[in-house]
C-alpha cells in the first residue's frame, strides 16, 4: 500500500480540462467517515477519474478506510494525516471534502488555495459570513465548486424548476415539505450531535437536502423566517417547523423530524393553475397534476440523473453544467442562521441583507 506521510453566485469556468497526464481527473478524499465510503463508490466507478490521495485524522482510520472501500482499488491511493503535504504531494485536480460541517469553511478555502477544484458536501458551511467569503474566494480562483445536494442532479427537479421559472402553471404560490429519519439514535455519540463540529442538529445534516430543494426550486431570496425546534433532550435540534415568507409572496412550511422510525420525505408545491408532488430528498418521484387535465400522468422529463460526484466531473470537464454551487451554499445558509435565530428569540427573523 503507497502512503504518504502520516505525521458568487455564478458556475466557476474550468481551467483547461482538469485532467492530470494519465487523462483522468485526479481526486483527493478529505475526510474518510461514513459518507465518504458512497463517494468512493461513485468515484471508483467513474472511468474518468483516478483516486489519487485520501487524508483524516489517524492513519489507521484511513487504512480501515482502503480496506473496507477501495480494498479493489488500483493503485492505491497515498494516505495522509497532514492536508497540506496531500495536497503538495500528490496534487489533486480536485478534491471531495467530507469533514464535519464546521470545518468545511477552512477546508474549502485550503483547497482552492491549493488550486483544487472542490466538491463539497452538505452544507457547504455552517455560517453566511463564512458563505459569501467562500464563494469570493471561488470567483477569484475560477475552479469548479459544486455542493453534494441530490435532488438539482435528477430531470424530476430540473423539470420542476422549469415550471416555476416558466410560470407553466401559473405562479408559485406555496410549498410544504416534510422529512423524516431515524436521526436521533443514528447519530447517539457521533460528532453530528455535537454542535462545535455540526454547527446543527438534523435541520442542518439530512434536513439540508430538503432545505436546499425549496431554496433551489424557488430561486427567490427570504424575507422572513418563523421557526420552532425541540432538542428533546439533546445538545442540537431533532425536530423543528419552519415557516418562510419568500420577496416575491411565495410561502412555505417545512418540517425536519429527526426521531422517526420509517424515513421518507415529500415536497407539494401549489401553483394558480395547478400543483406538483415531488420527492425533496433524493428527487426520485414527481407527480404533476393541472387545472382542467388533473394528473398530467407521465410527463415528458428530458436529461438523466446523476450522482453530485458526476456531475462534479463532468463540470471539471467541461461537458456538464454545474447544478450547484457556492449561491446554493450562500442561500441555505442565510435561511439556517434565520432559523436559529427565530428559534432562540421567539421572533420572526430577517436574513441578512448585503448589497
Amino acid at each position: 500500500m503507497s502512503a504518504g506521510p502520516a505525521g458568487a453566485d455564478q458556475l466557476a469556468v474550468p481551467q483547461g480540462t482538469g485532467k492530470g497526464p494519465m487523462g483522468k481527473v485526479r481526486v483527493a478524499i478529505l475526510g474518510c467517515g461514513g459518507m465518504a465510503g458512497a463517494h468512493a463508490r461513485r468515484l471508483k466507478a467513474n472511468p474518468d477519474v483516478e483516486i489519487v490521495a485520501l487524508s483524516d485524522v489517524g492513519l489507521d482510520r484511513l487504512e480501515a478506510y482502503v480496506e473496507k472501500h477501495l480494498s479493489d482499488y488500483e493503485p492505491k491511493p497515498a494516505l495522509y494525516v497532514d492536508i497540506a503535504e496531500m495536497y503538495a504531494e500528490a496534487k489533486p485536480d480536485a478534491v471531495v471534502i467530507v469533514t464535519p460541517h464546521t470545518l468545511h469553511y477552512e477546508h474549502g478555502v485550503q483547497a482552492l488555495e491549493a488550486g483544487c477544484h472542490v466538491l463539497m458536501e452538505k452544507p457547504m458551511v455552517t455560517n453566511s459570513d463564512h458563505a459569501h467569503l467562500l464563494a469570493a474566494k471561488v470567483a477569484e480562483t475560477g475552479k469548479v465548486f459544486t455542493i453534494g445536494y441530490n435532488t438539482p442532479c435528477t430531470p424530476e427537479f430540473r423539470y420542476l424548476r422549469d415550471i416555476v421559472r416558466r410560470k407553466e402553471l401559473g405562479k408559485l404560490e406555496t410549498v410544504t415539505g416534510w422529512l423524516t429519519q431515524n436521526w436521533k439514535r443514528a447519530t447517539q455519540g457521533t460528532w453530528r450531535q455535537e454542535p462545535s463540529l455540526s454547527g446543527g442538529g438534523q435541520m442542518y445534516d439530512s434536513g439540508a437536502h430538503l432545505l436546499n430543494s425549496l431554496v433551489w426550486t424557488v430561486e427567490q431570496p427570504i424575507a422572513e423566517v418563523l421557526a420552532f425546534v425541540d432538542n428533546q433532550g439533546t445538545s442540537v435540534d431533532i425536530n423543528g417547523t419552519v415557516n418562510i415568507r419568500f420577496q416575491d409572496g411565495t410561502l412555505a412550511s417545512i418540517t425536519i423530524v429527526g426521531n422517526c422510525p420509517s424515513d421518507g420525505a415529500g415536497m407539494y408545491l401549489s401553483f394558480e393553475e395547478g400543483r406538483v408532488e415531488i420527492d425533496g430528498w433524493g428527487g426520485n418521484w414527481i407527480r404533476v397534476f393541472k387545472r382542467g387535465e388533473g394528473q398530467i400522468k407521465y410527463p415528458l422529463i428530458p436529461g438523466k440523473s446523476q450522482t453530485p460526484d458526476d456531475n462534479f466531473i463532468d463540470a471539471i470537464l467541461g461537458r456538464a453544467e454545474a447544478q450547484t454551487s457556492p449561491r446554493n451554499g450562500i442561500q441555505q445558509s442565510e435561511l439556517m442562521d434565520a432559523i436559529y435565530e427565530s428559534a432562540r428569540t421567539g421572533q420572526i427573523a430577517r436574513p441578512k441583507q448585503r448589497g
